[in-house]
């Protein structure tokens, strides 16, 4: 290991070494290692496996590092190389590179990744967990793409994976998070798309009432081609003086639109969007791809927040107002609201273990933790659990991507059969549970 980048508590650098976009949930390991290399990442697995300590791992930090508090934490945000292979529509990452990198890189070329909504969440980690990004009703999950991974297992050993190779620990890594191994470096399909229709159309949810809103919206989905990947948002602002003056305190609810297909087929298929109120601000529009963070605007300063997520069969649209309700003007705390419509290509069959394609629907919630409106832990819990009975009827699980703070728990976020095939390979692989990320497989056996 490259010792400059190897950090115990008190040490300068550690604190830097923990930090991540999530700031709500940091763990205290014994050591962080910086890894620059996968030879630094073979060290520092090898090190804790002879001293039976726990593994975490952590590129950006939008997620959790894992159960390594009192073991390693291994900061792979440093190996960030990205490098396109424009013939072969593929572009190969390091386990901390960013998806804005991706996008700027593979731009020139006219393709694009399978990417989500925020530029500065980490491909790999991403990517492990299924990866539901803005084009997915076009071309499925981000995990369906993967060519090839290289990954620390166990054993210290640095394996080259293809589902030719090695057809279950592919199977196992796509869509079984970071429990398997440490994922060192990535090679995945990249799409043919130079430019989108996209945007958000907002409402004041004030003035237009959100449960009106939301039926007009499941309505417009019903006839929507595979090119149009879209999800509703509602949320409560604060009337915090940090926030641009036409948010501060409002309540605003938005349809979000990634289209693939031509301008003006785009503006045919959103005008029912645009028939369901007076809006706020409508950006939809054509663009380059490399402005397709422009849809969503994710916030992209660290903070402290917690969240869950379930897959619907389908929507219920009464049970879903009444999500909305419980979670928005009236609320105790802030909470995130984000429904996304599911379907097309991502109810495809695929050599992974991301579960639940048969879900038409996930929603989303998420709580800041801190500042003016923040909940506590308890509190979100307890509207999340609330506002997720509002749906149970067609609730299938739970997302590992969305889990963010959920996490802790393996409640429902695979299917039985998947379960069981994940802790089989966990067994085979990983018998020791040196790698725990936010819950361990082991947890999984039926």
């Amino acid at each position: 290991m490259d010792q400059h980048f190897v950090f115990r508590p008190g040490d300068p650098g550690y604190e830097d070494g923990l930090a991540g976009f999530q700031t709500g949930f940091v763990a205290r390991p014994d050591l962080v290692v910086g890894a620059t290399s996968a030879e630094d990442v073979v060290a520092a697995v090898a090190y804790a496996a002879g001293q039976g300590l726990p593994v975490g791992v952590q590129a950006t930090g939008h997620g959790l590092p894992g159960a390594s508090e009192g073991g390693v934490l291994i900061s792979t945000r440093r190996m960030d190389s990205v490098q396109v292979d424009a013939d072969a529509r593929t572009v190969t990452v390091g386990a901390g590179a960013r998806w804005g990198q991706v996008v700027e890189a593979a731009a020139p070329h006219g393709l694009a990744p399978l990417n989500g909504s925020a530029p500065g969440v980490g491909v790999v980690s991403y990517t492990l967990g299924g990866g539901l990004g803005i084009l997915a009703r076009k071309f499925g999950y981000a995990a369906d793409h993967v060519r090839s991974l290289s990954v620390v297992t166990a054993d210290g050993t640095l394996r080259h994976v293809t589902a030719d190779s090695a057809p279950e620990l592919f199977w196992g890594l796509l869509g079984g998070g970071a429990n398997l191994g440490v994922v060192t470096e990535l090679e995945i399909g990249l799409v043919p798309v130079a430019r989108l229709y996209g945007g958000a159309i907002t409402f004041d949810g004030r003035t237009t009432e959100p449960a009106a809103l939301l039926r007009g919206y499941e309505e417009w989905t019903r006839a929507l081609p595979d090119e149009l990947t879209s999800s509703l948002a509602a949320v409560v602002y604060p009337d915090l003086p940090q926030l641009p003056p036409p948010l501060r305190g409002r309540y605003l609810v938005s349809v979000r639109v990634a289209f693939t297909g031509a301008a003006a087929e785009g503006e045919r298929l959103v005008a029912p969007l645009r028939a369901l109120g007076p809006a706020v601000s409508d950006t939809l529009r054509e663009m380059p791809y490399t402005e397709s963070p422009t849809i969503h605007s994710d916030p992209d300063f660290p903070h402290a927040y917690y969240g869950d997520s379930v897959f619907l069969s389908d929507l219920d649209v009464a049970g879903a107002g009444e999500l909305l309700a419980l979670t928005g003007p009236d609320a105790d705390a802030m909470h995130v609201v984000q429904i996304n419509h599911l379907g097309g290509a991502l109810g495809r069959p695929a050599p992974n273990a991301v579960p639940y394609r048969e879900a038409g629907w996930l929603v989303r919630i998420l709580s800041p933790l801190e500042g003016a409106g923040g909940a506590g832990v308890s509190v979100a819990r307890e509207v999340h659990a609330r506002a997720f009975g509002c749906v149970a009827g067609q609730r299938l699980g739970r997302s590992l991507n969305f889990a963010f703070g959920g996490g802790d728990r393996p409640e429902g976020l695979y299917d039985a059969d998947t379960r069981k095939r994940l802790a089989e390979l966990k067994a085979t692989y990983d018998p020791a549970n040196l790698f725990r990320r936010n819950y361990s497989v082991r947890q999984l056996r039926p």
